[in-house]
């Protein structure tokens, strides 16, 4: 019984986590108790220990006297961010270029294979980007940066990756997020990166983090709450 129960909570856990990532609950939705029971058929008790755990990932919100809802979209918070990954990343990965070994562009080389040969969508859920994907891709940016000397300048390049994860995440089930090709980008980054060409390497970066943006300020006006709302 204990090991049915919990199944149970993993069950509905993944399926609300994945309706987040996939975008079938939208950010800034609200998520009352009744509707989420009906919609996965749980009872209330399971539904909010799942609602827990996503609150612990950023996925999900929980205001006093408000209830639970999908953590929102901030216009203000993501052109923010946007603007410090741009600055940070490059500025990282200008001195990896300048300092990184052969050891390190090695690195890149296997991290991008690993990456350009993991599938990206989930292959049950193709509105979602699959979680090996993510990983590969997390580790293969991370890669990228690691030539750097510095390391407060890594860390905190990282950070700002981190804090982007859930707005990159919901690129995925958009129409021109489907149509951009990722793929293209890496490899365009790791040639200029092999070619120890830092100009062109930053230039890519910078147009590679700005398009995420630039995709879900032009997909999802409608859903960014406005700069006094809690930033995702």
């Amino acid at each position: 019984m204990a090991e049915q129960t919990k199944t149970r909570h993993e069950q509905v856990y993944q399926s609300l986590r994945g309706d987040i990532l996939a975008g079938r609950l939208q950010p800034g939705q609200k998520l009352p108790f009744a509707d989420l029971s009906t919609r996965y058929g749980f009872s209330v008790g399971v539904i909010r220990e799942a609602l827990s755990r996503l609150v612990e990932q950023g996925l999900v919100e929980n205001a006093p006297q408000q209830g639970y809802c999908v953590t929102p979209i901030s216009e203000v918070d993501l052109r923010n961010l946007t603007q410090a990954r741009c600055e940070i990343e490059t500025l990282t990965l200008r001195h990896a270029i300048s300092e990184g070994d052969i050891d390190w562009q090695s690195q890149v080389l296997a991290s991008h294979h690993r990456l350009a040969n993991t599938p990206m969508m989930e292959a049950d859920d193709p509105e979602r980007f699959s979680e090996e994907w993510a990983e590969a891709h997390r580790v293969f940016h991370e890669t990228l940066l690691e030539g750097c000397d510095n390391p407060r300048l890594t860390n905190v390049a990282t950070q700002l990756r981190a804090s982007a994860e859930l707005y990159r995440r919901w690129t995925a089930p958009l129409p021109e997020g489907k149509t951009r090709d990722v793929a293209a980008e890496h490899q365009n980054i790791v040639n200029a990166v092999m070619d120890r060409n830092s100009e062109l390497a930053v230039k890519l970066l910078n147009d590679h983090i700005s398009l995420t943006t630039t995709i879900l300020l032009e997909s999802r006006s409608h859903e960014l709450s406005d700069s006094n709302s809690v930033p995702a």
